[in-house]
């Protein structure tokens, strides 16, 4: 490719500076640049895409989708539709996990069942976590779409954990079939989330909640 011209008094280039030091370079030391050169774009291409949203999707009977970011996808529980973990030198630092839910057939608005179905649900969570402690429930929003939360702290792999799960049903009447988003954030790792309201609030996890949508 020729190069563009470039006015007398702009030059001279910086290529054409350097080229006599690279025509008289050794082999090895213009191979062993081209590869530094290299390197380094992966690496910015790697940082690159850290810093961009990831998506998942999930189809079939019970599509929906979010965005997410410094999280990274491994095995759900037994059953579970996808779990993403933040992982550190002391174990579990965050986790974001999408469970499927479904509630009993009921009359009136879903807003007046789900915390009747939270009891058996936190009954469940207790023999799921060691050291179980509940620390509230109720309504909630996820991405403007109303459910229920139960908040806890438990351990998971001996460390101390601040829970919060949010149970959602699609925004259509008579829905039973919905999600829990059940959410892990450990106690210390962040200053923006010091008890288990807090969890997604703030940070790694606020984006996937904030983006979570049905269909």
């Amino acid at each position: 490719m020729a190069a563009v011209p470039i006015k007398p008094e702009y030059g001279p280039t910086l290529g054409r500076m350097l080229a006599p030091r690279w025509r008289a370079a050794a082999a090895p030391l213009r191979w062993a640049a081209i590869a530094t050169g290299a390197l380094a774009a992966i690496a910015v291409g790697a940082l690159a895409l850290t810093l961009e949203n990831a998506h998942y999707s999930h189809g079939g009977g019970m599509p929906f989708g979010f965005a997410y970011r410094g999280l990274w996808r491994t095995a759900p529980e037994a059953g579970g539709y996808v779990r993403l973990v933040a992982r550190d030198e002391d174990g579990l630092r965050y986790s974001y996990e999408v469970d499927p839910l479904t509630v009993p057939a009921y009359a009136g608005n879903v807003s007046g069942e789900l915390p009747a179905f939270a009891t058996g649900y936190e009954a469940r969570l207790a023999a799921r976590f060691d050291d179980y402690v509940p620390r509230g429930e109720g309504k909630t929003r996820a991405n403007g779409v109303p459910g229920y939360q139960i908040l806890i702290t438990a351990r998971v792999g001996g460390r101390g954990m601040y829970g919060r799960d949010v149970l959602l049903l699609p925004p259509r009447e008579g829905a039973r079939g919905g999600v829990s988003i059940v959410m892990l954030t450990a106690v210390g790792v962040t200053s923006q989330v010091r008890s288990p309201a807090e969890v997604a609030s703030e940070g790694v996890l606020l984006r996937p909640l904030k983006t979570f949508s049905f269909g």
